[in-house]
């Protein structure tokens, strides 16, 4: 059951990557071991939210899966909520936030829960997954620095 959270502050607008994250269609071009992601459907959800049916394909060493997440966005709070649909995990909950700070950036909040069917994914993963999450949260800023400069 790897967890991970992190909290950072960036020279960001919360807006910016609220954008950013929400944009999962552009996954694929600088996450790492993402190699596709297509919108199965999108739609209004409760409370000015938009809901988002997605597939990513990951790709590590000889492991290739797909699967299925529904992405709520929350415009007006700058919260993204993420489900598990279907694919190789028992379960699959991740979130993020954004904040504006009064002296500027923003303060971006991630996490992430999950456990994978397969126990030898689940094994290699585990031996990865600190540096995994790191690379991915370096990912998101790199590609911030990339969108929006600084």
């Amino acid at each position: 059951m790897p967890q991970h959270s992190d909290s950072r502050i960036l020279p960001y607008t919360a807006d910016q990557m609220y954008a950013l994250v929400a944009d999962i269609e552009r996954y694929p071009e600088f996450l790492p071991w993402n190699t596709a992601a297509r919108i199965r459907s999108r739609r209004p959800g409760a409370s000015g939210s938009e809901v988002v049916e997605a597939d990513l394909v990951i790709s590590f060493k000889v492991f290739r899966e797909r699967f299925g997440s529904r992405v709520t966005l929350w415009p007006e709070t700058k919260r993204i909520d993420t489900e598990y649909l279907d694919g190789p995990f028992k379960y699959l909950r991740s979130g993020w936030s954004f904040a504006d700070l009064p002296e500027g950036g923003c303060k971006v909040d991630f996490f992430v829960d999950f456990e994978f069917r397969n126990a030898i994914l689940g094994k290699v993963i585990g031996v990865v997954f600190g540096e995994a999450m790191m690379r991915i949260v370096r990912a998101f800023e790199d590609r911030a620095r990339a969108l929006y400069g600084a």
